[in-house]
Parts: C-alpha cells; structure tokens; sequence
C-alpha cells in the first residue's frame, strides 16, 4: 500500500475555484467515507482550510487511486471534474510525506510560518479517528506531522518569517500601521466561534480593542467564547454573546467586524453593510462605481456636494483641478479626477462623451474658445463637418474606435445638428482608421490629490467560501480585506531566513519516516518468520520427549534452551540485515524475497499485519485523546 494525496490550494487555484469547492464539516466527513468504500483505498482522511482541499488515502495502485480520489473531489465538492482537474496536484509515497510536513511547517501556507494549521490537521486526524477511516500509516503519517511542526516552530525562527492569517488581514486592514495601535480602544464583531474566529477574537483582545461583540449560531458557543475573553489574564477587555440575528444591529456599532463560519451562503450582504455604514454617518453609501483604496469614505463624510450623473446616482462634486478651472473646461471633473495619471486632456476624459460635449472640448483645446463665442454669435460661419475633423485631428482628442462607438447621434438643437453629428461620426472615425490615434499637443497635468478620510468599518473575511459579499469592496467608508486579497498580498512577502533550516528539517523528517516505514512494511514478514522457527523448535523438542522419555526436566530445559540459541544466532543477521535493506529506497522487495526464500504462508504474515495495525491505531487514537 502506497500514500497518495490529491487536492488544491491557493498556490494551485485561483480563490474563485476555492471557494466553490469548499466542503461543509458533514460533507467532509462523507467524502472521506465514499473514499474508503472505493477500490483503490483502505485508509482516508481530508484537510480542508480556508485555502486548500487535500485528500489523503492509503491506495494499493497509483492511476486508479488518482482517478478515483479526483472524481470524489470534484463530486462532493460540486465542481465539475473537467473544471476542477487543471487546479488538481497529486503527490504520491514520500512526496506525500515531504507535502504534509512543509504544510504542517506553515512552509506551504498563504502566510509563511503560520502555526494555526498545527491544530487543523490535529482536527482533521481527529475525524479520520472518529470515522474509523484511519489506519496504521494515516494514524502514524498526521502524528508525525504535527510532531515536525512543533519542532520546526520551537527550534527555528520560522515564526519570523510569517504570523497566523488573522494577524497579517489585520496589518492589511491597518494599512501599515502598528496593529496595537490601530485597534486600540475600537469595539469589535466577531461573526463564528470556530477555531479560527476564536484565534481572531483572542489576537483582538491582546491588540488593545475596547469590546468584543461574539454572534454565532449557537449560542453556547458564543457566550463560552466571550467568557474565556473576559477570564483572560493578559487582557481587560469587555466581551458579550449575541444571537446572529443581532449581527446587523451590532455592525452599526463595529469599528472592526471579523467574519468565519461554515455557512454556504453570504453572513454580510452588500445591502447590510450599507445600512450599517449609513447608519453611522447619516450618508447613503453609492454602490454604483467602483471605489480605489484612496477613495474611503468619500460620500459618506458629508464634505461637498454632489449632483446626478447620467444614470440618476448622486455624485459628489471635487475640487476642480488647475486646468479647467481658469480656462472653462466643459468636462465633468468628477469624472475624470478618479482617473489616476491622465489629465484632463487625456483620453481617458474624452472617451464615450457626446458629440456636443466632444466639440466644446475640442475647441477648448485649441483655444478657441472666442471664436466659438463668436460663430455663435453669427460672426463667423459654421465649421464643416471636415473642418472639425481637422481639428479633431490636430488637437489629439481620442483613441480611436473607443471614443467613436461610444458618442450618440441624438440631435443637438435640430436635424441639422444631429445631421453634422453624425458627419463628424464618420470623419473622426475615418481619421482614427489613418492615424490611429492622435497625440496631445499638452503635457498631462496632474491631477490635484484629494485627502480622503479613513473607513469608518473595517471588515476581514477569513471564510471560504467568503461570509461577506464581495460587493462591499465598492462601498466607500468600508475597507474589507478577504482570502483573495491577502493572497495578493501574501505573493511577495519576504521569507526569513529560518525557512531554508526548517526545509532541511522537513526533508531529514521525510528521509526518517520513510525508512521507518519501509522498515515496517518488512516487519511482520520477519515476525511471521520468527514465530515459523519457534513453531519448529516446538515440535523438534517433542519429538525428542517421545524418543528420550528418561530425559529429567533439567536435560530438557538445556536442549531447549540450545536449539533456541542456535536458531536465533543463524535468524539475527539475516533479519537485522534485511530490516536495513527494506528501509532503503527501493528496499519493498526485500518482503517478498524473506516469504519466498522460507515459504511463509501469506495468511501468517497478513493476520501479523493487521495485528500490527490494531495495536499501532490504538496507540494513536490514545495519543490523538491525550
């Protein structure tokens, strides 16, 4: 029998993928159930975090095992097979080994040395345990597992390198600042009352917030949570239970809401968050464009004011930048001052305006804004449609087919009107088909930098899938960090130093255990061949009874005790020697060699084997309770 994990994580597939395919704690326990009743298994287990779904199980062939375990993947999880295939890895024997120890290590973690997924592989063996879907290797592969990790923690700098996830989506939500005292003094949600949900509530605690509020769909849970919060001897803070029903009530009182539970579907709706955020401030939230990071709180401060944009959303007027201001811009400066590096000259400000709006800005650009007074005035005659081409030409006013497919026909001031704007149509996209695109004849000048507040509700999401709608990224005053953001983040978080001597640990872990269990793949066939000679022995001494019935107990005791002798010297070295043979990689024949050479029955060895199995299980499943 052979190890053979499949799975997918953050480092493998996008978090779109992940969170689909994240299992429930019931279908988990079903997954590794059907996983057992397959052919190809006869052990399992699953670890499945906020960023990886692995399934473990002892297969006694390679391709079988593989399409077998994918097929359950994809079946439980409700992702299509052909879809979740090009996310799938496999690794197989001691890269399997060498897999679960760096994942217990934090070495394959979205944050680098994080010491939380100890206590899930803990739970997850746990399951197994209870299941019953845990033999001999799974039981003594996990144990061992959680054993490098602590010894990769406590002889290394490995927690350097990285902090546990709720930490570092905290030091995102601070934006850099020191989370003590970014949170100090701040009152607190926590949504769930899980392991992780625990970890986040504790770490809040210990940064100095003034209240924690505990909402969980059990209650028992929850207020057992915010007891153990105010019991704490490091902390002072100030923690209740709530019912989830409360959450929405709560969160207008949050600075800072901490979301993980095992639902299936959204705990926090875009709509709550507004609500919530405009409860605090008295300012609806516009969830109607999308918002940068630099843009928090704008709209909900009540600074400026704003009117209707073209599809009715109310938008908040910013200070005109110095082009335009003086020189009568015809532009809409509130929507062009968002985009970040183009003047109001640029294509960006020009792309999809209407035809009217395009030729107020053409002229403004050339200056020619007298004469525009004038010819209104009826001082000069009307441009030709090819005369505003050329214009447009010279002035550089638009990329192209963008700009071209964007503007409308509707007429502006009468058929003749809407006549020349549909002229103008044709030349400017007859001049963008021979040039391409026209330069600016002005340098871009940048835009005036607005000073933005900071949110006013801070939200980390750390289930998966997510709780909190994706769509509050849009809301301004909120600032909501998820799984998908702090892996962007994580992608180029500096490694310490320690993780090249963690590595080395993992890989002198992964060399003992496999030769440890190699070793005892040999094991019962050697027993089996010592009970055989003992079995011999046995029989030779009574057959010497009944020749030599005058022997007196003493005589007896001497034969039997030198054929004994005589039969251990000449097994010692034989079986010393293949124990090491079969520790050494390719050494798995040497079983087979032992039960051929001496003509073992097979029975013999595989009831030793499962008596093995038995003990060593028990063993386990004493250690996992203790």
């Amino acid at each position: 029998m052979s190890l053979l994990v499949v799975g997918l994580s953050h480092r493998s597939a996008p978090v779109s993928v992940l969170e689909r395919a994240a299992l429930a704690a019931d279908t988990q326990s079903k997954l590794v159930q059907d996983t057992l009743a397959a052919e190809p298994a006869t052990e399992a287990a699953v670890l499945a975090t906020c960023n990886r779904i692995e399934l473990y199980a002892d297969v006694d062939k390679f391709h079988a095992g593989v399409a077998e375990l994918s097929t359950l993947l994809a079946q439980h999880s409700g992702v299509g097979l052909e879809e979740l295939t090009p996310y799938l890895y496999v690794h197989y024997e001691d890269r399997a080994v060498h897999h679960l120890f760096s994942v217990a290590c934090g070495l394959d973690s979205m944050v680098v040395g994080e010491g939380q997924i100890l206590g899930q592989i803990k739970d997850s063996l746990a399951t197994a345990q209870e299941l019953g879907t845990a033999g001999r290797l799974l039981n003594e592969l996990f144990q061992q597992a959680l054993r490098v990790g602590k010894r990769a923690h406590s002889e290394t700098g490995i927690d350097r390198a990285g902090q546990s996830l709720v930490t570092f989506g905290l030091e995102q939500l601070s934006s850099g600042a020191a989370v003590e005292a970014w949170a100090r003094g701040k009152r607190a949600l926590v949504i769930g009352a899980g392991s992780m949900s625990s970890l986040a509530a504790a770490t809040l605690a210990r940064a100095g917030v003034g209240e924690i509020v505990v909402a969980n769909r059990t209650p028992e849970r929850s207020e057992r949570l915010a007891q153990i919060l105010m019991e704490g001897d490091d902390t002072d803070v100030l923690a209740r239970a709530v019912p989830m029903d409360s959450v929405p009530v709560e969160l207008t009182r949050a600075d800072i809401a901490v979301s993980c539970t095992g639902a299936t579907g959204l705990v926090l709706t875009a709509g709550t968050v507004s609500s919530a955020v405009r409860e605090r401030t008295g300012e609806p939230a516009d969830l109607g464009r999308p918002v940068a990071d630099a843009d928090f709180g704008r709209g909900v401060t009540g600074a400026g004011s704003g009117r209707p944009d073209a599809s009715g959303a109310v938008r908040e007027e910013l200070p005109p930048t110095s082009v335009g201001a003086d020189d009568g811009c015809p532009l809409d400066l509130s929507a062009v001052q968002g985009t970040a590096g183009f003047s109001v000259l640029g294509d960006a400000a020009v792309a999809g305006m209407a035809a009217a709006e395009l030729e107020q800005h053409a002229a403004w650009v050339d200056k020619g804004t007298e004469r525009t007074a004038q010819r209104e005035a009826g001082a000069l005659a009307p441009e030709t449609a090819a005369e505003r081409a050329q214009g447009l030409d010279a002035d550089g006013l638009a990329g192209a087919s963008s700009s071209a497919g964007a503007l409308t026909t509707a007429p502006q001031g009468g058929p003749a009107a809407g006549a020349l704007d549909a002229e103008l149509i044709t030349a400017l996209a007859a001049t963008a088909a021979t040039v391409g695109r026209v330069p600016e004849r002005r340098r871009p000048e940048p835009v005036v930098e607005v000073p933005r507040p900071e949110p006013v509700l801070a939200l980390l999401d750390l289930a998966m899938p997510r709780d909190i709608d994706a769509a509050v990224h849009r809301l301004p005053g909120v600032r909501l960090v998820d799984i998908e953001s702090l892996a962007e983040a994580s992608a180029d978080a500096p490694m310490a130093a320690d993780v090249d001597q963690v590595r080395r640990i993992v890989a002198d872990e992964v060399a003992a255990f496999s030769a440890a269990q190699r070793a005892a793949h040999i094991t019962p066939t050697v027993v089996a061949l010592r009970t055989m000679a003992a079995d011999l022995v046995a029989n030779e001494i009574a057959r010497l009874d009944g020749r030599l019935p005058d022997l007196d107990d003493k005589q007896r005791g001497e034969i039997t005790q030198t054929v004994r002798r005589v039969v251990d010297k000449l097994l010692h070295a034989p079986t010393v020697r293949v124990k090491q043979l079969a520790a050494e990689p390719g050494g798995a024949g040497y079983a087979d060699a032992l039960r051929t050479l001496f003509d073992l029955d097979p029975e013999t060895v595989a009831s030793v084997s499962r008596a093995t199995q038995d003990i060593s299980t028990e063993n386990a499943e004493n250690r996992g309770r203790a």
